[in-house]
């Protein structure tokens, strides 16, 4: 091989280029943050940290990787950038020195029940090719082997013109070979719904007989189903014929006229699996979840059993494997297997299947297997699967953002991440880690810490430097690094117990556990270890429980802390009385809504391939609802003031006097226990950081009735400082009367725990095993599993 000469004369200094080596922000105001400037150093780790809602995301990912991504996208043509969301510049006087940024961030994938792991990471497109190509015996292109692709055939003719009086008809027939199972439609499963959990039968139409969300008897859906004229509207559903009854339930979409307007009829189930059962469960409202899962009971598809694809599908075989349990594999048995196959004619596709499979096992995943529906993933498992793609990247001077990728991973799994974020950054790439564990501050180049508090107290930057500097810094941050929760001296007594036999769900070997109630229980293990499959799989989902897991809070900008929590409810109807009117007239979503801005309090200005303008609403000023509503009073307060209101300060005026209402008063107070007394009761939820979002959920559910709480990692998100006021919220809960049972990694939870159930030994087939069942104090002192090295060394046992 040749190389190029050189003539070994030094370059007489630095080279300008050599100069851009921060990137520099001057006067951010986006959301809470007040006039940041900061220059971050290029090629390094940098960890932002601070409480939660102090403004570390609004300054990395809608700041710096938002106007990255805006820059990116000006460079396409104008008719490119047509098919591309419009990006707004963010509030910030100056950002230079941007490269491009990748983020990653903890948002849960693709909820369509046809999107698993594979099709997420493209590991199935090259496993259907793999199979194309060598599977016995060979039944057709790669497309053959996809459950979303269906089987279809089609014939008939057309006439082609020749010109002078000649024309010819030709005959064409089109077949596509699809792998997807007919019975499932791809989905792996089928449901079967229980008719008596729609309607009232004694009941006629008329009577508005439905129990189905949003189908009430005055609503649209109600109205067709009565006046298309197949039903006397006065009968009970009991007294139909055969012919109703079929038309009630099942018929095809047909054409009605209903007061002159056109609109379809169908029946009753077809409709239900479009408008429901089409969606997959944890992307949900609540009470559309709790209704589907009163109504309908999934069952493994009997055709496919389970793997979604088509019989001819499975009969090609590579070896003894067909392509259905390729998939269902553990991952890093599936790589295995690749690294077995030695084919040369598609050795290209087996490298790349190869390191693909392995990235998984590297970055901690290796017990997932591909048809694992991709949401049932939590954020960290998310996150990380995202993550694949840019494992053994050729691009270098990348600016690389996370979102706290320690999510969801046991101290044992925490130094494997670290140590990735590391090799991102050593190929010359900018690693920005919005973050709060001390095991990844710890591994930074530079530490930037934002508060001081959250809200409108934070929003400014503390310290910025090095790790050593910070903890001398006597920020919030720095005072609480070193903190360490204590093993309790005394533990509660069980008050009972709940008995679990035989689990055996997803990974689970048989497990027999008894879960103590009265007391703070936490579930424990590594990542994949069978804590969820335990917890939420085998105990009982009755009307005692209330279960908080990880499902996102959906919200657009209408929804505010006040419309989430369900204390606009009593609000608006506190206002009501005291005026006399209408409670719908508090509603700047409903009658009171200004009609200029139809509540929105902006004026929204669409300019194409250009960012849209927002402005303030000049007929009601941003106040969102209409001059007359303003004028009625609560307490010497309009409703738009109310909704201006921190949670402390709306905590005591319904608390006493003129506005006293006790409704509102105990969301209120629910709000201020967890942590989220500076939040407005208007501030859109598209504002509120994630660990914010955590505690807002956790306040809406402690308002369920129930004995038993379960909480799924309710430390996601949470600062230092928030983990203290979490546990003395868990203590309040067991002091009450009630068990609490945590899925956690954190070890502040562990050590104030009055038992501990830790799984494992390892994830995957080589977890599902109880490993350890005590106090702390016998765990740490035991030291027989990963999950009681990591505790003895977090409390300095």
């Amino acid at each position: 091989m040749s190389k190029a000469t050189t003539t070994g004369r030094r370059s007489p200094g630095p080279h300008v280029a050599d100069s851009h080596d921060v990137i520099r922000v001057h006067g951010a105001r986006e959301n809470n943050l007040r006039d940041v400037s900061i220059e971050i150093p290029k090629r390094r780790l940098t960890v932002f940290t601070g409480v939660s809602g102090s403004g570390k995301s609004s300054l990395v990912f809608d700041t710096i990787a938002a106007e990255s991504q805006r820059l990116i996208n000006e460079t396409y043509s104008a008719f490119l950038q047509g098919f591309m969301p419009n990006l707004a510049r963010p509030e910030v006087d100056v950002l230079d020195g941007l490269t491009t940024a990748i983020a990653v961030d903890q948002q849960r994938m693709g909820s369509d029940p046809r999107s698993t792991v594979g099709t997420a990471t493209d590991a199935n497109a090259m496993l259907r090719i793999l199979f194309s190509r060598l599977g016995t015996p060979h039944i057709g292109p790669p497309g053959a082997f996809s459950f979303n692709t269906a089987s279809v055939s089609a014939s008939g003719g057309f006439t082609v013109d020749r010109g002078a009086d000649k024309t010819r008809t030709e005959k064409v027939s089109f077949s596509r070979t699809g792998g997807m199972c007919t019975h499932c439609e791809g989905r792996g499963t089928v449901s079967d719904i229980d008719l008596t959990q729609l309607y009232d039968d004694s009941k006629s139409l008329s009577e508005d007989p439905f129990t189905i969300p949003t189908y009430t008897g005055d609503g649209w859906v109600v109205r067709v189903i009565a006046e298309s004229g197949f039903f006397d509207k006065e009968k009970p559903i009991r007294e139909y014929t055969k012919k109703e009854r079929h038309d009630f339930l099942y018929r095809e979409p047909v054409k009605v006229k209903i007061n002159g307007v056109n609109l379809t009829y169908e029946g009753l189930i077809p409709k239900l699996q479009k408008s429901f059962l089409s969606k997959d469960r944890e992307s949900m409202q609540p009470h559309i979840r709790a209704f589907v899962d009163r109504a309908v009971t999934f069952t493994r598809c009997p055709d496919c059993d389970g793997t979604r694809l088509s019989e001819l599908a499975r009969s090609s075989k590579i070896g003894e494997v067909n392509i259905a349990d390729a998939c269902a594999m553990e991952i890093r048995d599936l790589a295995e297997w690749v690294r077995g196959l030695d084919e040369r004619s598609v050795a290209p596709l087996l490298t790349k299947l190869q390191h693909t499979l392995d990235s998984f096992v590297e970055i901690g995943l290796g017990y997932l297997s591909l048809d694992r529906s991709s949401g049932t993933l939590s954020g960290g498992e998310a996150q990380r699967t995202k993550m694949i793609r840019h494992l053994g990247s050729s691009l270098t001077d990348v600016t690389y953002v996370f979102d706290e990728p320690s999510i969801g991973l046991h101290p044992h799994d925490i130094q494997r991440m670290n140590n990735l974020l590391l090799r991102l950054r050593d190929k010359g790439n900018t690693v920005l880690v919005v973050e709060h564990k001390p095991e990844t501050i710890a591994i930074a180049d530079h530490v930037v810490d934002l508060g001081p508090g959250a809200g409108t107290a934070g929003g400014t930057v503390c310290f910025e430097g090095t790790l050593e500097g910070l903890r001398a810094s006597g920020t919030v941050t720095g005072r609480h690094l070193d903190d360490r929760a204590k093993i309790k001296a005394t533990v509660r007594k069980p008050t009972g117990a709940l008995k679990i036999r035989g689990a055996s769900a997803n990974n689970l070997q048989g497990v027999d556990v008894d879960v103590p109630l009265g007391v703070l229980t936490v579930v424990t293990g590594v990542a994949g270890s069978g804590k969820s499959s335990l917890v939420h799989g085998s105990i009982p989902t009755d009307e005692g429980v209330v279960a908080i897991d990880q499902t996102p809070i959906r919200g657009s900008r209408r929804s505010n802390p006040a419309t989430y929590t369900g204390l606009a409810d009593p609000i608006r109807k506190a206002f009501a009385k005291a005026n006399g009117v209408k409670p719908a007239l508090f509603s700047a979503n409903s009658e009171g809504a200004c009609p200029t801005c139809n509540g929105a309090g902006v004026i929204y200005t669409d300019l194409a391939i250009m960012q849209s303008v927002a402005t303030p609403c000049e007929e009601c000023e941003g106040r969102r609802f209409e001059a007359s509503v303003l004028e009625y009073r609560l307490g010497g307060r309009d409703i738009s003031e109310v909704l201006a209101m921190p949670v402390t300060e709306a905590e005591e005026f319904f608390g006493t006097g003129e506005a006293r209402t006790p409704a509102a008063h105990r969301i209120l107070a629910r709000l201020a226990d967890v942590g989220l007394g500076y939040l407005t009761l208007g501030q859109p939820l598209t504002t509120l950081s994630g660990g914010e979002r955590q505690r807002l959920k956790l306040a809406t559910h402690m308002g369920e009735k129930g004995g038993v709480y379960v909480l799924d990692e309710p430390t996601t998100g949470l600062h230092l400082a928030d983990v203290e006021q979490l546990l003395g919220l868990l203590d309040r809960l067991v002091d009450s009367g009630k068990s609490v049972i945590v899925i956690e990694h954190h070890q502040a939870v562990m050590a104030h725990a009055d038992w501990i159930i830790d799984l494992g030994p390892g994830a995957g087939h080589d977890g599902g095993r109880i490993v350890f069942e005590g106090t702390p104090a016998d765990l740490v002192e035991a030291r027989s599993t990963l999950t009681a090295e990591h505790l003895a060394a977090y409390v300095g046992a």
